[in-house]
């Protein structure tokens, strides 16, 4: 039964057109090669397959995400013309008055007086 198996597969393999007959071909020769060098190594070789990724992650160093940083932001600095004399003078801060703050005070506590009041009622 499984002779019938084994047999149908290649059968189905010749069957294929030219491109995937070959490419059936190679994978049975990396097969054999492999059977060959785990004979002479003594253990299995091991495979990157599409499975595992076949790559690993890479890092990068903080000094390299500095670097890239900068000049990531370099042609930004140049268009918005970033810089020292590009700067523009701070503009002065406003301040409220004492005076100002305390008829604020009353307007506001003479409010939720009135407020409160009419919840009372």
């Amino acid at each position: 039964m499984i002779a019938f198996f084994l047999n149908w597969g290649h059968e189905y393999i010749r069957s294929l057109p030219a491109g995937l007959r070959q490419a059936a071909s190679i994978k049975e020769q990396i097969e054999k090669l492999q059977k060959e060098l785990a004979s002479i190594i003594g253990t299995a070789a091991p495979v990157a397959t599409a499975l595992d990724g076949g790559r690993k992650q890479r890092r990068i160093s903080a000094a390299a995400k500095k670097k890239l940083s900068q000049f990531q932001k370099a042609p930004w600095a140049k268009i918005k013309g970033a810089g020292p004399s590009a700067k523009s003078a701070p503009k002065k801060k406003f301040t409220m008055s004492t005076a100002a703050k305390a008829a604020i005070s009353r307007a506001a506590k003479a409010r939720w007086a009135k407020t409160k009041a009419a919840q009372k009622k």
